[in-house]
């Protein structure tokens, strides 16, 4: 594509002076004099034909076209800007975006972002998390992580491992259940998957009773949940280790039972960059010390 002529001056003069409403502090942020900045609004609205500025007693007044013309330029200066900013120490940062299910994020990525990022100094981790619904395309992501069987439509799945549901409470509720059957004498926590406490239940040998309580859309509320004695929660041990460790909550029973497991996904569509094969091979091994742990 030929392009004209561009007047950068002239349009960055207009866009720090709309963004100001004042020539005199778009000049202080350009480093220039007032006059300068008038100038070159000036030149630019004689090439465009426009007036872009009502020129006030104390102020500037943007006219229409001034607005019109204004979101395209600050887009573009911004991305300018951010492209910019990922040149460090003689190399490009590269933006690596990847949404996950939010216990997932908290409960064992966080933990071992640090890592990747010595390995990766350049690799830019712009992480966001869901609960589990996730478009990938139209947030415009390299990978999300996500729960389930990794069967979704368009989408390349690798897995990285189980992380079984099990009975997690706070200590003064945990020595109230001396056997499965208590947990019936409970307020059950529960997930928006119906299908997981009945699941319990019948692993652990006990007819189920008619589950009611809190329904919540991630496990890291509904351990929250848990934490101020609401009640008990069936959620993954592996991804609260911590809480464990610290005996902030407990695991009164060896019981488990299997939803699925944590998958690393992206779109078939998607060409692989050097930061997402980067990612993709920690991840893995990550995956694999975990399994190797817990197994």
């Amino acid at each position: 594509m030929v392009r004209p002529h561009l007047p950068l001056n002239a349009l960055r003069a207009f866009e720090a002076a709309a963004r100001h409403l004042s020539f005199t502090r778009a000049a202080i942020e350009l480093c220039v004099t007032q006059a300068a900045v008038s100038h070159q609004v000036k030149l630019l609205e004689q090439r465009l034909g426009v007036t872009l500025f009502r020129r006030l007693p104390r102020g500037l007044l943007i006219t229409e076209e001034g607005q019109a013309l204004l979101p395209s330029l600050q887009e573009s200066f911004d991305r300018m800007a951010d492209m910019l900013e990922r040149f460090q120490g003689g190399h490009v940062q590269e933006v690596l975006a990847i949404g996950a299910v939010g216990t997932f994020a908290v409960g064992w990525l966080l933990p071992r972002l640090t890592d990747f990022r010595r390995l990766h100094p350049y690799v830019d981790v712009r992480l966001s998390t869901n609960n589990n619904r996730v478009d990938i395309a139209a947030e415009g992501l390299d990978y999300t992580i996500r729960f389930g069987n990794g069967a979704w439509h368009d989408i390349e799945a690798e897995a990285l491992f189980e992380a079984p549901l099990s009975v997690l409470c706070i200590p003064q509720i945990a020595r109230l259940l001396e056997k499965p059957e208590d947990v019936t004498r409970q307020s059950l926590l529960r997930s928006y998957r119906h299908d997981e406490w009945p699941e319990w239940f019948e692993a652990a040998g006990v007819s189920p009773p008619q589950i009611r309580g809190p329904v919540f859309d991630s496990s890291i509320i509904m351990v929250e949940a848990a934490l101020q004695g609401a009640g008990v929660a069936l959620a993954p041990p592996l991804m609260f280790s911590r809480h464990l460790a610290s005996g902030a909550i407990e695991q009164p029973f060896p019981i488990h039972v299997s939803k699925g497991c944590y998958w690393l996904t992206r779109l078939k569509s998607r060409s692989m960059t050097p930061a997402m094969q980067a990612f993709s091979t920690w991840m893995m091994a990550m995956a694999q010390e975990t399994k190797e742990a817990f197994a």
